[in-house]
């Protein structure tokens, strides 16, 4: 039995759509522990894309429980668009769960998200104006509309004809906007609500009676670790916690209940939206990685930012979630090139640099200072073991693991389900570390009690 945490490594957008449908494979539950709409998931099963946006990927495994955890915001119109779609592929979504305590996006999240960004012009965010900041907001602000409110709808009309009201008065008020029908939006949420109604629950009690029955349990988080709304180089940052600590607070379970943590990470660095980006490539070799690792948001469609890998944030990443072990994706990406270049440091103000920075100006200043490794020229598209990739592509990824100080234990070579090279299960406990382990103890979650020395395992 284990409970792993699935989370990104970097801004997002690494992949971890499909090491979660991976993993799930060996999980009994996966539980979606936060983000909203502003995700997506892309899975590639036996040529056929499914792109998903709340519901977990272990929804394609039909023997699966699948959570949608409290952390999670949910846009109940979009929720079963997807269950539609799954619907009509024949796939079962019997096994998806909602929670009772999770929040719910309204029409008038997404307009006020709208329009804020709007008006922020050389300040925007990024946002994908989906609703989500100002849902996280009224969360926050004890306003919010929970599920449990969809099921009871004498509660839901009172809540709603306070809440549209108030909220119609911002929207005229301050962005110059038509009013909502508070009736209108309660007729529409009440149909959402009959048709979830089946699927909402006690998630939190749900997780725990997996636990006690051992059965293994992965948490997936959406969005990554640089985005995250305490943690990530704010204010470029999205509403909620995608760390691995957040997977507690959004599932319902205690620290002592997780037992492995695994970041997946590009070969290369990937952003989407505004903010500092200091390995990014604004020339031929930002296309090509554009185009190789088709580059475009789940979401929104919008072309991602691309740049060599950042090992400074990536040594963050590990750092912030206590990782265990990496999953590396999209090395296929880099097949053709004679050179690659990692960022193993910046510079700021004249001066080596080699953890992130905590302040927004400071990390804009950053310059990435970089080391240089040979490609390797050749497909890696058909690799299925270490020993099939070339020696070029093995020593990259031995770099990689040496200067984020963790194991890798995934290597993902394309979109599909067999284009992995899986070294380690993270759900079923190590078998051996790929490449390089840690010589000395490490203490709670990765904080080393000794030094953390590194040495290289021969493969």
């Amino acid at each position: 039995m284990a409970n792993v945490v699935v989370i990104g490594a970097q801004w997002g957008d690494e992949g971890k759509g499909k090491i979660t449908d991976l993993l799930s494979n060996s999980a009994d539950m996966v539980v979606r522990y936060q983000g909203g709409v502003n995700a997506g998931h892309t899975v590639v099963v036996k040529g056929q894309t499914f792109k998903l946006h709340l519901i977990p990927s272990g929804i394609l495994y039909p023997s699966t429980e699948c959570i949608i955890g409290s952390g999670t915001v949910i846009d109940p119109k979009v929720l079963i668009q997807e269950l539609d779609q799954l619907d009509a592929l024949h796939i079962s979504t019997e096994n998806l769960l909602i929670s009772s305590t999770a929040h719910v996006t309204m029409p008038y999240h997404r307009l006020i998200d709208q329009a804020s960004e709007e008006r922020r012009g050389d300040h925007k965010i990024g946002t994908t104006k989906r609703g989500i900041g100002p849902t996280y907001a009224d969360k926050s602000e004890r306003t919010g509309i929970r599920m449990i409110d969809l099921m009871e709808p004498e509660s839901l009309r009172k809540l709603l004809h306070w809440t549209v009201t108030h909220k119609n008065a911002v929207l005229e008020k301050l962005y110059d906007l038509p009013p909502l029908d508070p009736e209108a939006v309660i007729q529409e949420y009440l149909g959402y609500a009959e048709r979830l109604r089946p699927h909402v629950v006690d998630s939190s009690l749900r997780i725990h009676e997996a636990i006690r029955q051992r059965r293994n349990i992965l948490f997936e988080g959406a969005q990554g670790t640089l985005l995250d709304l305490d943690h990530g180089t704010y204010p470029y940052v999205t509403s909620s916690n995608p760390v691995a600590g957040g997977a507690c607070v959004g599932a319902g379970v205690g620290p002592t209940m997780i037992d492995r943590v695994i970041g997946v990470a590009k070969a290369y660095t990937t952003r989407v939206g505004e903010g500092p980006f200091p390995t990014e490539q604004l020339n031929e070799m930002g296309e090509l990685l554009r185009d190789r690792g088709a580059e475009f948001g789940t979401t929104t469609g919008r072309e991602r930012r691309c740049g060599w890998f950042d090992g400074v944030i990536g040594r963050y990443a590990v750092r912030i979630n206590g990782l265990d072990c990496l999953a590396i994706t999209k090395l296929d990406v880099l097949d053709e090139l004679a050179e690659i270049q990692v960022c193993v440091a910046y510079d700021l103000d004249g001066e080596r640099c080699h953890e992130l920075p905590t302040g927004a100006r400071q990390f804009a200043q950053c310059r990435p200072v970089y080391k240089t490794l040979p490609g390797w020229q050749q497909s890696t598209a058909d690799c299925r073991s270490l020993e099939d990739l070339p020696a070029a592509a093995l020593n990259y990824l031995k770099f990689l693991a040496e200067l984020m100080e963790v194991p890798i234990a995934i290597v993902s070579l394309g979109a599909s389900r067999d284009q992995t090279i899986i070294v380690e299960d993270p759900i079923h406990g190590p078998k051996r570390a790929l490449l390089y382990d840690r010589a000395q103890p490490i203490g709670l979650r990765g904080e080393a009690t000794h030094s953390a020395a590194i040495r290289a395992i021969e493969v």
